[in-house]
């Protein structure tokens, strides 16, 4: 087994009990609930092998004794262009951090574009420019890609796919969502639900204003500055997008068959997001994020973990959210600021849908 092969499950995925009836809905791209069961019961029983049954943010892969990560996604963000980012911006970041999250620097991306009769040329050559700004900061070269043009009406605007390769940091080993152990201690690399908020207010359907910019940017200098600094004790790497940091956090505590317990007052807020969400009803535990990291890291190490976290730019605001217990198995807890405790549960529906 190479070094950063997953350990043996201490719990079995649970699957989707039968698949879905009816049609496709927009829940069904939320990351929460009908995301899993729809993965679970069409794609993963179609597509079933060993690589796959993970489902990590990528699939880790020996090639001639060498652990490479591969990871592909699809960004359908609505609108194109928003404060803090663009369509371009996450179609480089959002990979970028998938191939982090596998504990690998990136190598090389791929670009595909799907664009619409009469998107006009100049939107799509910012997305493209900003596509090149966040491969350059991220120092990874996009090197093939494909452009497909459809009827007008049949899409819309432009939707971009990025595929990419890396190497796996040695020191990276049995990074899996079913590594978290009980003492794990639960690392968040910055304020959540900026990215979500920012693409929310930019729609302009709801007439709130707020100074909220997204998030996007790539995490592979933070990544590897955290394994420079504590190497094997993280055990969890996932970045945070649909679905939010509840979603990240149900899938590790169903995967590892450990309770994932919350402290509401460590959980960092902007005010302004906590403010929007507060006023439509969704917890920014929910809300998407594309430049934030959660880790699970060894108890010991968490001191040092935090430390070369707030180090790197990309992770000043750094901090322990919680912990990994042994009980309730597999479920993740909040304890409130009034000293009681409640169930985070994963998503279920789409308040936010095409955030990514």
């Amino acid at each position: 087994m190479s070094a950063a092969s997953p350990p043996a499950r201490t719990t079995p995925r649970p699957r989707a009990a039968s698949r879905p009836e009816g049609v496709v809905t927009m829940a069904h791209g939320a990351g929460g609930k009908a995301s899993h069961a729809l993965v679970e019961s069409v794609f993963l029983e179609a597509f079933s092998n060993p690589a796959l049954a993970p489902l990590n943010d990528g699939a880790v892969l020996d090639i001639a004794g060498q652990d490479v990560a591969f990871t592909t996604d699809s960004f359908v963000v609505s609108p194109i262009f928003f404060p803090g980012g663009s369509l371009g911006d996450l179609a480089v970041n959002g990979t970028v951090n998938d191939l982090a999250a596998c504990g690998a620097q990136p190598l090389a991306l791929s670009a595909g574009f799907v664009i619409e009769e009469g998107f006009p040329v100049e939107d799509l050559a910012r997305v493209v420019d900003a596509m090149g700004r966040s491969a350059q900061r991220a120092g990874v070269p996009i090197v093939t890609g494909d452009t497909k043009v459809v009827q007008r009406g049949k899409g819309d605007g432009c939707y971009v796919n990025t595929s990419g390769i890396g190497l796996v940091d040695r020191r990276a080993t049995g990074l899996a969502a079913s590594s978290a152990r009980p003492g794990d201690a639960v690392i968040i690399s910055g304020p959540i639900g900026d990215h979500g908020t920012a693409v929310l207010l930019a729609r302009g359907e709801l007439g709130i204003s707020a100074d909220v910019c997204s998030d996007t940017a790539p995490l592979n200098g933070l990544v590897a500055a955290l394994l420079e600094a504590v190497g094997p004790a993280v055990h969890v790497l996932r970045d945070a997008t649909r679905g939010g940091v509840a979603t990240v956090l149900n899938e590790i505590a169903a995967a590892s068959g450990a309770a994932i317990v919350l402290d509401e007052d460590d959980i960092p807020v902007r005010p302004q997001v906590a403010g929007v969400c507060e006023l439509l009803g969704i917890d920014p535990l929910y809300v998407a994020c594309e430049g934030r990291m959660v880790v699970v890291v060894a108890r010991e190490r968490a001191g040092e973990a935090l430390r070369a976290m707030r180090s790197h730019p990309l992770g000043a605001g750094s901090a322990v959210i919680g912990r990994a217990d042994a009980d309730p198995a597999g479920l993740v807890l909040e304890e409130t600021s009034f000293g009681g405790a409640r169930v985070v549960d994963m998503l279920v529906g789409d308040p936010l849908p095409r955030i990514c």
